[in-house]
């Protein structure tokens, strides 16, 4: 039954994206499936977030994602290529006289004029994001984003295994579960060079060729500047830059080597310039990088940590509406490969819960508003899970205030969590991806993973408790108030029903971020 939902989710996404004809590319992330469009007029947003299975729709770039959230994304994905493969439809997507478009009843409705303006906002953020850094930001993401799964199976493992050995039980069976866990982060260096060189526009294999270097163990005979190399220093950064040298060099030569002797002299002269260059200077530079990068994450939460928690906690939703959150990517990666964990997520995670906290206010403020709450109550458990899209572009967002206020609760719940490094516990995780109650199972630290998970629980209901209480006090002024707490009346029986929904929203607070 369950493989019939997904192949009816895939079927009913495929026209509402105009079709086999308009799709250029299907891949998926943790909770999202990453569409590439030839036409973007020809999708219908609305009848998409009115699917069940869809629990919201994000533009970030060249990429059209529809939020399914996690593991119901990896059922839909495959299910949705092999029907875009199959079919040969090319019938431009249904409107509102197919029927596949939502009714009146719920165009009139505030829940839809909220999203309106989610998609305004949406739309708004990606012409400013397309800044040469960001676009270079989001390449960077694409490039470990594929890496999730394993980072999350195998960090799963790797605390199932810390649990065994602590409980003392199957003291046989820990060692084959370290074993399986951390093989892929012993190599995780070339994927990244293999990823990096295929996104650089190289051969993927030659960026891991390249990249394999920096794990392989005879570097430990190659001296620079008097010192023997590490074998693994520099780790992902080091491979990252090996494989995007890799790629330049390949491109260059492609454009030089005679056709007859290319396929000779071209992977020859990549892999022996890039790795040469490798070996006497990015490993040792990368590695020095990589140091500080951990020296600087323990002393920031040693030394200041309830201020470092409030300020990232606080500031991680802005960042990830300016798209600069995906500068944090590499260096989770290098932190759990240096330290076994990343600080910095569980911290950054406050966020979400922030949010959760300030969509049930709004909820409990709105009580007659039957189709935000609607909304509201769609997309909490998802939040709750760590999936803030639909939260966040379907509630907060939109309305203005409530973001700010769900940022001021996410700057609690990182404050909490970064007090109690500064008195000696530390909260990481072992993969990056999962948020919210789905990192349960990935938290590590210094004190046990009980100590670990009770922190971490602690910063979930700071931050639920302070986002719902700033929503609540502070979230509306009294006239919104009043013009969102209507009864939303069917457009049939009233045909000025959609005036008070669409004047409650339609300028931005004040207090809405400038730039979201």
């Amino acid at each position: 039954m369950a493989g019939n939902e997904h192949v009816a989710t895939a079927a009913a996404i495929l026209p509402l994206v105009g079709g086999a004809a308009n799709v250029t590319s299907v891949t998926h992330c943790m909770t999202r499936l990453r569409l590439g469009l030839a036409d973007r007029s020809r999708v219908d947003d609305a009848a998409l977030r009115a699917l069940p299975a869809v629990l919201g729709v994000v533009e970030d770039g060249d990429s059209y994602q529809i939020v399914l959230g996690p593991g119901k994304v990896a059922r839909v994905t495959p299910e949705f290529a092999r029907l875009v493969d199959e079919s040969a439809d090319t019938a431009p997507v249904a409107d509102a006289a197919t029927g596949v478009a939502r009714s009146d009843d719920a165009a009139a409705s505030t829940a839809d004029a909220l999203a309106s303006r989610g998609a305004e906002i949406r739309a708004e953020r990606r012409s400013r994001n397309r800044t040469p850094l960001k676009l270079f930001l989001r390449r960077i993401a694409d490039i470990f984003v594929p890496l999730i799964p394993a980072l999350i199976g195998c960090g799963i493992i790797a605390g199932l295994g810390g649990l065994l050995v602590n409980l003392g039980w199957a003291g046989g069976l820990t060692s084959a579960l370290t074993a399986v866990s951390s093989g892929f982060m012993a190599l995780i260096a070339v994927f990244v060079g293999y990823n990096t060189a295929k996104e650089f526009g190289g051969t993927p294999v030659l960026g891991g060729a390249v990249a394999a270097i920096i794990v392989f163990p005879g570097v430990a005979k190659v001296e620079v500047f008097g010192t023997p190399l590490v074998p693994g220093q520099g780790g992902v950064l080091g491979a990252l830059g090996a494989a995007a040298l890799a790629a330049y060099v390949e491109r260059w030569c492609r454009r030089r080597v005679p056709e007859a002797v290319d396929v000779l002299v071209t992977p020859t002269l990549t892999v022996l310039v890039s790795g040469l260059v490798t070996l006497y200077g990015l490993m040792y530079v990368a590695g020095e990088v990589a140091e500080g990068i951990g020296t600087a994450a323990d002393w920031l939460l040693t030394h200041t940590g309830a201020f470092a928690g409030f300020v990232l906690g606080g500031l991680f939703l802005p960042l990830v509406m300016l798209g600069l959150h995906q500068a944090l990517i590499p260096i989770h990666t290098t932190l759990i490969e240096s330290q076994g964990y990343t600080v910095l997520l569980p911290v950054l995670a406050m966020a979400g819960a922030g949010q959760v906290g300030c969509a049930i206010a709004v909820a409990l403020r709105l009580k007659r508003n039957t189709s935000l709450r609607k909304t509201v109550r769609s997309a909490l458990p998802a939040g709750v899970l760590g999936v803030g899209e639909p939260l966040i572009y379907g509630v907060s967002l939109p309305l203005g205030r409530p973001f700010i206020t769900a940022c001021v609760g996410g700057a609690a719940g990182g404050g909490l969590v970064g007090l109690f490094s500064m008195l000696g516990t530390k909260v990481g995780a072992t993969a990056i991806g999962p948020s919210g109650w789905a990192l349960f199972p990935l938290l590590a630290g210094n004190r046990g993973l009980g100590t670990t998970a009770a922190v971490y629980g602690l910063g979930l209901l700071a931050g639920y408790g302070v986002g719902f209480a700033a929503t609540y006090l502070f979230g509306f002024d009294s006239a919104t108030l009043r013009e969102l707490n209507a009864d939303t009346l069917p457009a049939s029986a009233s045909a000025p029903a959609a005036a008070p929904a669409a004047t409650g929203i339609a300028e931005p607070s004040p207090a809405q971020p400038s730039e979201p």
